[in-house]
C-alpha cells in the first residue's frame, strides 16, 4: 500500500505554515514534504516533526531569484558558486531533518541558449551534490516540469530526466516521478512506471487537469496506486495538489489507502 506524504506547501494552506504539521498528523499522514524550508531554522522544523511523529521525506534546493524568473540555478553556467552554496545548505537541512531525499532544482534556460552547455553544468553540479550527500545516505531527486507550468525548464519529460540520471551516473541520483507533469507531457503513465521501475525514488500526484485532489480528472489513480504495489515501489507518494476547498474536507479519496 502506498505511503502518502502531505505536501505542506500546497495542503492545509488554511493554516499558518508551522501549524500544518499538526494538521497533517491529525489527518493520518505519517510523512510530509514541502517546497522550501529555508524561511525557518532547521531546529524549529525538526521539533515539529518530532512532536507530531512525522517523517520529513523531501524538500527542494533554493529556487533562486523567483522575481527575476529563476526556478533553480543548478544548470546556469555563471551560477556554479551559488549552486554549490544552495546544495550545501540543503544538505545541512536534510541532515537536521533526517530527510532521506532532496530535489535539486535545475533551471529555466534562456531563450535561444545552447542547451548542451546548461546540461553539462547541471551534470557536474549534480555530481558535486551526489558525492557530498552519499556519505549521509541521502538521495537526490531530479524532476521534470511541464512547459505549460514552467516554460524552458531544463527537464520537461520523464525520459529526459531518466537520460540525465544515466549521464550523471551516481547511485544516489533518481527520477522524481511527478505523475501530474508526466501525464501532461508524456502520457502512458503505466508504461512509464513499468519501464522506469527501480529508477524513480519519489512519486508525486495531482489530478489532470486542475491539479486538484486525485479523485477527479483523467488519471485513474486507484489503478496506478495498485500498479505501484505490483511493481514493488516502497518509496513515498507526495500529495502535491491544490485542494478544491478545505484540505481536510477533500481528503475522502485517501481513506481506502490509509
Amino acid at each position: 500500500m502506498p505511503k502518502f506524504a502531505a505536501n505542506l506547501s500546497t495542503l492545509f494552506t488554511e493554516l499558518p505554515f508551522l501549524e500544518r504539521f499538526q494538521a497533517a498528523a491529525e489527518a493520518g499522514f505519517n510523512g510530509v514534504e514541502f517546497l522550501f524550508p529555508y524561511e525557518y531554522p532547521a531546529e524549529v522544523l525538526a521539533e515539529k516533526l518530532q512532536h507530531y511523529g512525522l517523517q520529513q521525506v523531501l524538500f527542494n534546493t533554493s529556487p533562486g531569484n523567483i522575481a527575476a524568473g529563476e526556478w533553480g540555478v543548478t544548470a546556469l553556467p555563471e551560477r556554479v558558486e551559488d549552486a554549490h552554496r544552495d546544495i550545501d545548505r540543503a544538505l545541512e537541512y536534510a541532515i537536521a531533518l533526517n530527510c532521506p531525499s532532496v530535489h535539486i532544482m535545475a533551471s529555466v534556460i534562456p531563450e535561444g541558449a545552447d542547451i548542451s552547455l546548461y546540461q553539462r553544468t547541471y551534470i557536474e553540479n549534480i555530481r558535486y551534490a551526489a558525492d557530498k550527500f552519499a556519505p549521509h545516505n541521502i538521495s537526490i531527486m531530479l524532476e521534470a516540469l511541464n512547459p505549460g507550468l514552467k516554460p524552458r525548464y531544463l527537464l520537461a519529460s520523464q525520459y529526459q530526466t531518466l537520460e540525465m540520471v544515466n549521464r550523471i551516473d551516481r547511485d544516489n541520483v533518481w527520477v522524481q516521478l511527478d505523475l501530474y507533469h508526466a501525464q501532461i507531457v508524456d502520457g502512458n503513465l503505466t508504461q512509464i512506471m513499468r519501464e522506469m521501475q527501480g529508477r524513480y525514488g519519489h512519486v508525486q500526484i495531482a489530478a489532470v487537469p486542475g491539479r486538484h485532489e486525485p479523485d477527479e480528472g483523467e488519471i485513474n489513480y486507484p489503478f496506478l496506486f495498485e500498479e505501484l504495489d505490483r511493481l514493488g515501489y516502497s518509496g513515498w507518494v507526495g500529495c502535491e495538489y491544490n485542494p478544491r476547498g478545505n484540505t481536510k474536507e477533500g481528503l475522502g479519496w485517501i481513506k481506502p489507502w490509509q
